[in-house]
């Protein structure tokens, strides 16, 4: 990792727009280097937690880039608990490009992705968790994402591993104590500790079950339309996106390939795909079309399989869901205004639901997005109703542990001497030390905070 003063635009530039433009210094030249390209009228003081009015100018030259506010935050009252500026500039891409250009030409080193985040890890200011969960809030999809991140921030997931990770130093302290001094010590109540090792695997457990629903939250649900032509799979992610998304004719067809609306449903991302209609053609164009939607269904996380409510369930969808199975499928029995009568439908026992709509007149979607959440909520697609909920990194370390605490307690069963229950024990804390990062490598470092956007 870089020790110097870092520099990093950090804020989103898009070329030609945006109303506001920060480039961010971090490290014990930032306000040295800051002197050097800002220049304040009058009499303000650099003092920190202020904000000074003046110009950005080329220390050589003395040309103006910009009129800007510059921000002072001094070690330890800052994000990485060094000394941090940031100037706001007017936005545009050339702008704060020059002014990052001036700060790199005065010193500063241009920041790796995550790097302001990395330092405030190592300098005590947060821990991994939270580290992690600022990455979770900057790409939220949505707003409960946001809002889970937000809990992760807060310390809702660093103080109850915490706790775990304490509670099994403690366990390892008085039996440690035993392997030492067995003969000054009364004997060790045996049913205690089984009773209290089982109780942290099965706090942990419950941690990770949530790990589904933190990949829904981050991920999003991706959910494909799936159908014959004309069956109404464009007018449906239309009526369900409000929006002509995809475009509706009656010639079978006319859906050439896959179209994409991103929605929230139940606090979840979703990516609803409408793909071309599956059926034998000779149009090559629509050929390929075909072929992308079959990959789209088998890409899915959930299939909506839309059939004609004047039609009816046929071999064609039997065909295609026998392709698409085991995948999460509802059937959408569309058109449904237009029969006296929903039709009877012969289906096989894996479908997870079925919903009526008629998506030209805006009809079932309320229906639709409520089978959706149940199926969510029911487990289908493993939700969990909690305000935390870890990561693939966090999981896999929560997984050691509780297997290491399942492996002390088949020690303990076999009545093996002390010194081996201590082994498993310490792997346990050593997991539960890599989620907060207590205990954490370099390289498992770098892989966390390289993909974070750079300037965060």
């Amino acid at each position: 990792m870089q020790t110097g003063t870092i520099v990093a635009i950090a804020t989103a530039v898009v070329p030609q727009q945006g109303s506001v433009g920060i480039v961010r210094l971090s490290g014990l030249d930032a306000v040295e280097i800051a002197r050097q390209i800002f220049r304040t009228p009058g009499t303000q003081q650099w003092d920190s937690h202020r904000i000074l009015y003046g110009y950005v100018r080329h220390p050589e030259t003395g040309v103006t880039i910009d009129e800007a506010l510059l921000l002072i935050m001094l070690a330890p009252r800052s994000y990485t608990r060094e000394d941090v500026v940031e100037i706001h500039s007017h936005g545009g891409i050339i702008l704060v490009q020059q002014i990052l250009q001036l700060c790199v030409e005065c010193g500063a080193q241009v920041a790796e992705p995550g790097e302001f985040t990395l330092r405030a890890f190592l300098n005590g200011r947060i821990d991994l968790t939270q580290a992690e969960s600022i990455s979770d809030l900057v790409g939220a999809l949505s707003p409960a994402a946001a809002q889970t991140a937000i809990a992760g921030l807060q310390g809702k997931l660093r103080q109850p591993i915490g706790q775990l990770r304490s509670q099994g130093l403690d366990l390892l302290a008085e039996i440690e104590a035993r392997i030492d001094f067995e003969e000054d010590l009364p004997p060790l109540d045996l049913d205690d500790v089984t009773a209290k090792l089982t109780a942290l695997a099965a706090e942990i457990g419950q941690i990770v079950a949530t790990a589904d629903r933190g990949e829904l939250l981050r991920s999003g649900l991706k959910v494909a339309i799936l159908g014959q032509p004309n069956v109404g799979k464009s007018s449906l992610l239309n009526a369900w996106s409000r929006s002509d998304r995809a475009i509706v004719t009656p010639l079978p067809g006319t859906t050439r390939d896959v179209v994409e609306s991103q929605l929230v449903v139940g606090g979840i991302p979703v990516q609803v795909l409408d793909t071309a209609g599956i059926r034998d053609t000779s149009d090559v164009v629509e050929q390929i079309g075909v072929a992308r939607s079959r990959a789209a269904a088998q890409a899915a996380d959930l299939v909506l399989l839309t059939i004609d409510a004047q039609i009816g369930w046929t071999e064609v969808e039997a065909a295609l869901y026998a392709q698409i199975a085991p995948i999460t499928t509802i059937v959408v029995v569309n058109k449904i205004d237009l029969v006296a009568t929903p039709p009877q439908l012969d289906l096989p026992s894996g479908i997870s639901a079925v919903v009526e709509t008629a998506a030209a007149i805006d009809l079932g979607i309320d229906r639709l997005e409520a089978a959706i959440i149940a199926i969510v909520t029911g487990g289908k697609l493993h939700a969990a109703n909690i305000d935390i909920a870890i990561n693939h990194r966090q999981a896999a370390a929560l997984i050691r542990a509780q297997t290491a605490l399942d492996r002390v307690l088949t020690t303990i069963d076999s009545q093996f001497p002390f010194d081996f229950w201590t082994i498993d024990l310490r792997e346990a804390i050593r997991a539960l030390g890599e989620v907060t990062g207590e205990e954490v490598t370099e390289s498992v470092l770098d892989r966390i905070f390289s993909r974070f956007c750079i300037g965060k």
